[in-house]
């Protein structure tokens, strides 16, 4: 049975449900900053999905990055699935700038995150909810 890493449920705000994901904002005012988690059970690795579980993945990443790219006129948008830290398959879709402190490195290990305000929080799902509309499972 699926349930969320403690970690990212500790880290992020839901933003709702995809077909294959739940959608998740990582609180971090820093970067606009989404990650996908398939719902499914003892699953580290994409290769461990089925071939149309990897696609349903793959459409949803990419509609995400496409959507963020635009919305928030990145300069560059990274995806990443490490895994290192919460071994729960998870997809990490950050919107990038060349003038962002951590550019052109990675996000991991700079500086520290900087939690939403509440009012800020409310904005940013509320944005994200919109963006992803097309994407969004009933009742979301």
């Amino acid at each position: 049975m699926f349930s969320l890493h403690g970690r990212l449920a500790q880290d992020c705000f839901t933003l709702g449900q995809f077909a294959l994901s739940e959608v998740l904002l990582m609180n971090d005012y820093r970067y606009p900053w989404v990650i996908l988690v398939p719902r499914r059970a003892d699953i580290s690795e994409i290769y461990q999905l089925t071939v149309a579980e990897q696609q349903q993945l793959l459409h949803e990443s990419s509609f995400v990055a496409s959507q963020m790219a635009t919305y928030f006129k990145a300069d560059k948008m990274n995806i990443a699935a490490l895994g290192n830290v919460v071994p729960q398959l998870h997809l990490h879709h950050i919107a990038r700038y060349k003038t962002d402190a951590s550019w052109p490195d990675p996000v991991w290990g700079k500086g520290q995150a900087e939690p939403y305000g509440e009012q800020a929080r409310q904005d940013a799902i509320q944005q994200l909810q919109a963006l992803f509309a097309d994407l969004m499972q009933d009742g979301q």
